[in-house]
């Protein structure tokens, strides 16, 4: 091993400022550990509903992550989470839970209207935060979660994690290579016939966007950059369904039918589709989707994502170069969609900034804003947000 005198002085320097630069994004106590293992992040889940089921197994593997407190309005549900996972703690409010044993990240599960109001909560407690999409219910509301967690020395960050996905990294080295030419257009769509589990899916400030197009819109917005405007029409297809937490019909009250246009600082246009009214013979879960769900044209080839972008299965491309159209990275490697907390915790533990970014998720936050004020008014929107691109 190298001692100090044997380091070169620009390279003790670099490594100097490297851990200074990590000592001040991060509270001392975890870095220090203060008393407790500072190689794992203490997490708290709240909501253990049907997100859950898939976020706490992926949870209880990492090597990065203790599981301290579930936490959920039904006990029962909270309860049974804990059990199966031997999570110690288990409470009905996040009041309750913010009292229990210390942990350090908040990992919010709940039903979409809550997510502001707990983030909030969770933020001034003193805990970074993960939240399910989308972060907050407008951008306002956001942006004062970002203000506020930068001012108490803390992250917040919001799903989706599609830009994870060595898919999504393939396609931007693609474009920002110039593989594709100038990059003029894109479309994108995910719907199925609507989840049946919940009632808030319907409800004010839910609806198709906040739970499908989120994932394209947030695609999109990481492969061809921000966007400065939005053209949107939205409906409701089925004004009332049948939900299995409510005895009788619910009345739709957010869109379920939605197309929203976006063009691009860069100047390409793209369009994404999504609704709670599609047939699909790949259903909710999405198995065995085999067809392009993500399309990108440039003036020198066209490339597809295979798959939908949460639960990719490759990259057809074809370029002036090679005409006919060859299926790329078929291997999803270690991505799944609900990675998005774990590999939070990962980069806390190891000190450095993930590619998701909360002002990504405040801007694809912001276009769904607009599009739901471009339907109402009958006008393109102007965008005031963005982001640091490219981002891989």
């Amino acid at each position: 091993m190298q001692n100090q005198s044997e380091i070169p002085r620009k390279e003790f320097i670099r490594q100097v400022g490297i851990m200074s630069a990590i000592a001040s994004f991060f509270p001392s106590d975890l870095m220090a550990g203060n008393g407790r293992n500072a190689k794992k992040i203490r997490i708290g889940v709240i909501g253990c509903g049907s997100v859950s089921t898939q976020y706490l197994p992926h949870l209880s593997k990492s090597p990065f992550v203790t599981l301290i407190s579930t936490c959920d309005i039904v006990e029962e549900r909270a309860k049974s989470a804990a059990a199966k996972y031997s999570i110690a703690h288990h409470y009905t409010s996040i009041e309750k839970m913010l009292a229990g044993p210390a942990f350090d990240l908040l990992v919010n599960l709940t039903n979409m209207q809550e997510h502001g109001r707990l983030n909030k909560i969770g933020l001034d407690n003193g805990k970074n935060i993960w939240s399910e999409k989308p972060m907050a219910n407008s951008y306002s509301e956001g942006k004062s979660l970002m203000d506020l967690a930068k001012k108490r020395n803390l992250k917040i960050w919001g799903a989706p994690a599609v830009i994870m996905s060595p898919q999504f990294a393939f396609m931007s080295k693609v474009i920002q290579e110039g593989k594709l030419g100038k990059v003029s257009a894109a479309h994108a769509h995910y719907g199925h016939l609507g989840p049946t589990w919940s009632a808030f899916f319907y409800e004010k400030l839910g609806g198709s966007m906040p739970d499908l197009a989120v994932y394209n819109m947030a695609t999109l917005t990481g492969l061809l950059g921000p966007v400065k405007s939005v053209v949107a029409m939205l409906n409701i297809i089925t004004p009332s369904r049948k939900v299995d937490n409510r005895n009788a019909l619910i009345q739709v009250e957010e869109e379920d039918n939605s197309m929203v246009l976006m063009e691009h600082t860069s100047g390409a246009l793209s369009h994404v589709q999504s609704g709670f009214n599609y047939f699909d013979p790949y259903g909710h879960e999405g198995s065995g989707q085999d067809k392009p769900t993500i399309s990108i044209w440039g003036t020198k080839g066209n490339m597809q994502l295979i798959g939908y972008d949460w639960a990719p299965a490759g990259v057809d491309m074809a370029t002036e170069d090679h005409e006919k159209t060859q299926r790329f990275v078929m291997d999803t490697g270690n991505f799944v969609w609900q990675q998005g907390a774990s590999a939070i915790s990962e980069s806390m533990v190891n000190g450095v900034d993930p590619i998701i970014t909360t002002l990504h998720s405040l801007h694809v936050l912001e276009i769904i804003e607009a599009a739901r004020k471009s339907q109402a008014t009958g006008t393109r929107i102007p965008l005031k947000s963005t982001f640091k691109w490219p981002l891989v």
